[in-house]
């Protein structure tokens, strides 16, 4: 009976007193989003510069939305023609043109704030993308798309291509010269497709090159379908990174069983708070001080007009390159009465099909090659992986080429040279130079490991020289500490591949030898050329010399006292 009444008088807990508690107590009664917002806010995060460039590009995204928005209020995604009748731009006036163009000049010139929130909008577009791009490849280098991250860096792939998406659907969109040649482009792209191009063309335009459907239905993708897509992506990679934990570099004390960091609150609220409003700013001022897409210069679409200079953004360079660098001789096929355009479909299709399929698929290959089925949650030192990161060099190397054979004419125009030469140049590099890349990197990774142990073994050169008293010279040697000597000997180096033999025991050919074989030789490519990390015995044996570690009982007693107290010396 005491015991009841004791319950019955405790003391009920305090109930909120301002605006804002009373709030957030009536929906945490009626949702318990409490539970989830004390569990977030717990949620550790690790410290490091390139963790900021996810953030960078989903600030980016929201600057996009938001002045999207806008630019939507003043669009008018029709292909009828009208002849302009505004006063400003003057070259523009009494032009005819589609009313998509005209709305785009009137939005630029007549609503107030028009063309600083479409440059602002088309500047997000482009840092959007770069901060995908940069922040993949951070990905690629240190190994976060390992087990359990695969599905995520799926999810991150879709997002740049969706990303790519967006981007040529809202740059085709002011339907000028420069976006109508983009267009024009793609239709050949699309017709060059065997058996189903032409019917593909007639879908999407609605008819014969250009028709009159293919602004509003560029519009309905881009404000619509590919944003929604967009954003049910982020959210499910938001989630998956809040719910596998984030990945950390290699440090004294980081396991890929914890992770060392701060909580989310108020640290990391507060950091990506600050970092939201310098992105803004940064794209803000960018777009007030920076012009760019200037339609009104180019005019409006008309096949006719073709110029130098005529490039997509960056990020759909790398295709205008691969398109330009594809000769036309003798690449189109006349096969039963059907043209098979391959100098369009290898450059438009294939090389991209190839490109994306290599980072679809590596994750898998990988783990493949190396049997790991571990979780991994610390991240590589690429010199620690020289074969994955002379890849990912040789990837770059082969965009950077394409990018650069897109503006063969600039490059040509602007120093006087042969066009023709030019794209010769690049179409050798295209071969030569991932090859070279690869190569390269790949050494100086191993010279790098190669470093990294001669440095746990006798640590730093301190440029110290210590004579003994029987004339003995030495070099002195700073230690590493454990923090560095950690980071340089914490690391797997996988061994290649080892397969059963050909035959079982009664001389019977093994089924699966041939596809082991081949795993086998694909695991050499990659970790034949290894640097194992330094062991414990290693350094022991490095940090024993002799005589010379009992310099104070004999008189062998160096003339420089310097040297006294340092654990590694060389002869």
């Amino acid at each position: 009976m005491s015991t009841a009444t004791h319950d019955t008088q405790r003391e009920a807990p305090a109930k909120p007193t301002t605006t804002v508690g009373k709030a957030a107590d009536y929906l945490d009664q009626r949702t318990s989003i409490g539970v989830a917002v004390k569990e977030f806010a717990r949620k550790v995060f690790p410290d490091h510069w390139s963790f900021m460039l996810g953030e960078i590009a989903l600030f980016s995204f929201v600057v996009l939305i938001i002045s999207g928005f806008f630019l939507t209020m003043f669009f008018e995604p029709s292909m009828a023609l009208t002849r302009y009748e505004g006063e400003h731009p003057a070259s523009m006036h009494g032009e005819l043109m589609s009313v998509a163009f005209a709305s785009t000049l009137d939005m630029s010139f007549e609503v107030r704030g028009g063309l600083l929130m479409r440059q602002i909008h088309h500047w997000s577009a482009l840092i959007f993308m770069a901060s995908i791009v940069v922040h993949m490849m951070r990905v690629f280098f240190t190994g976060a798309f390992r087990k359990p991250r695969e599905i995520n860096w799926i999810v991150g792939l879709l997002l740049m291509i969706l990303g790519l998406a967006a981007g040529f659907t809202g740059y085709s969109l002011p339907d000028d010269v420069l976006s109508g040649n983009g267009l024009r482009i793609t239709d050949g792209v699309v017709k060059s497709i065997p058996l189903l191009g032409s019917f593909l063309s007639y879908l999407i335009f609605g008819g014969e090159f250009p028709g009159h459907h293919i602004v509003p239905r560029l519009f309905t993708l881009h404000i619509f379908v590919v944003p929604g897509i967009l954003l049910a992506l982020i959210a499910l990679h938001l989630f998956l990174m809040v719910l596998q934990k984030h990945t950390q570099y290699p440090g004294g004390g980081r396991t890929d069983t914890n992770v060392v960091g701060y909580p989310a609150l108020p640290v990391y609220v507060a950091k990506m708070t600050g970092n939201f409003f310098l992105v803004f700013g940064v794209l803000a001022l960018m777009g007030a001080t920076m012009a760019i897409n200037n339609v009104w210069n180019y005019g409006p679409y008309d096949p006719s007009p073709v110029s130098a200079g005529a490039q997509p953004d960056w990020y759909m360079l790398f295709l205008e390159g691969s398109l330009r660098l594809m000769p036309g001789q003798g690449t189109e096929w006349v096969i039963f009465g059907y043209t098979l355009s391959w100098n369009i479909l290898i450059p438009a299709v294939v090389v991209p099909g190839l490109l994306f399929t290599f980072l679809f698929v590596y994750p898998f290959i990988e783990a493949k090659v190396t049997k790991d089925d571990r979780e991994h949650h610390v991240l590589d030192r690429p010199r620690n992986r020289p074969a994955r990161t002379g890849l990912g060099v040789a990837f770059l190397t082969a965009f950077i080429v394409l990018a650069l054979a897109g503006s063969n004419d600039l490059i040509a125009t602007h120093f006087g040279l042969s066009i023709n030469a030019i794209t010769w140049v690049f179409r050798i590099l295209l071969f030569v130079g991932p090859v070279f890349a690869y190569s390269v990197t790949r050494r100086i990774c191993l010279g790098l490991q190669r470093k990294d142990r001669e440095l746990v073994l006798h640590g730093h050169e301190s440029g110290r020289i210590v004579r003994f008293a029987n004339g003995e010279y030495i070099e002195v040697h700073t230690p590493l500490d454990e923090q560095e000597r950690w980071l340089r000997v914490n690391y797997d180096s996988p061994a290649p591949l080892e397969i059963a033999p050909k035959t079982d025991a009664r001389g019977v050919k093994r089924k699966g030898y041939a596809s082991d074989k081949r795993w086998q030789r694909l695991s050499r490519f990659f970790y034949e050329d290894r640097v194992e990390p330094v062991t414990p015995a290693e350094v022991a044996a490095a940090h024993s010399h002799g005589e010379h570690d009992q310099l104070g009982e004999s008189d062998e007693r160096p003339a420089v006292e310097a040297g006294a107290g340092t654990t590694s010396r060389e002869h």
